[in-house]
Parts: structure tokens; sequence; C-alpha cells
């Protein structure tokens, strides 16, 4: 179930965001650095927003509370949620069970920035 959870991770983009330096890297950043947010700002009409660490949002969660939470989540841009919404169960379950399996949880991530804060950098903005 870790292994397909990670596979998971790995190809449904999660890393994209959640991982510092994962697309600069082309994915060559070690597992144990997955998942533990970033700095990296995306900004647009919404505001700013950040990579959450998942590490750390899993941790408070049961593997039912997950599964609820992803049925449901609704995040501002980038974060494809939707996307989320409609993987099956099994597969949300092998995803928790990765992310938990992960260790060491880290720092957070900053919070998101209203519309009109200038963010400090690094970020990308959206048209």
């Amino acid at each position: 179930m870790i292994e397909r959870g990670q596979y998971l991770v790995k190809i449904a983009g999660c890393n994209d965001c959640h991982t510092a330096g994962y697309l600069v890297a082309e994915g060559d950043i070690p597992v144990s650095d997955w998942l533990k947010g970033d700095i990296m700002g995306w900004r647009g009409p919404w505001g700013t927003t950040y990579g959450a660490n998942l590490r750390i949002y899993m941790q408070s969660l049961s593997e039912a509370q997950w599964v609820a939470d992803a049925r449901t989540l609704v995040r501002r841009p980038p974060m494809a949620w939707f996307n989320l919404n409609a993987m099956n169960e099994d597969d949300l379950k092998a995803i928790y069970h990765f992310v938990r399996s992960l260790g060491d949880p880290g720092e957070p991530a900053p919070s998101a920035l209203a519309p009109g804060v200038e963010p400090p950098p690094p970020f990308a903005t959206f048209p």
C-alpha cells in the first residue's frame, strides 16, 4: 500500500507544489524530502498560496478523516483539488499511508496571503 501511495503521489503531481525544489530538480529529490511544503509562492487573483506541508497536515487525521476530507476538499490554485476529489478510496488510503510513513514532518509552509499583499520571493505570478 505504501509503494502504491508513493507511485500515486509521484504521478499525480503532488510533489510539484508540496516538495521544495522538485520541479527545478526534474524530480530528482530524495523521497525523505518529499511533501514537507515549499516557500515558493503561487500568486494570482486569489492572493498567494503555498504548497502545504502534507506530513504535518496528515498527522492530525485518521485514515477515515483523510478520505472524507479528500472527497470534499476545495483549495485555491494551483491545487488541482478536483482531481483529488475524483480519486477512488483505495488510492486515497494508499496516499495517506505513504505520507504517514515518511517520518519527520519538518516545518509548516508559509500561510496564504490575501490578494494585493506583496509576497516575498520566490513566487510565480499567474495571469
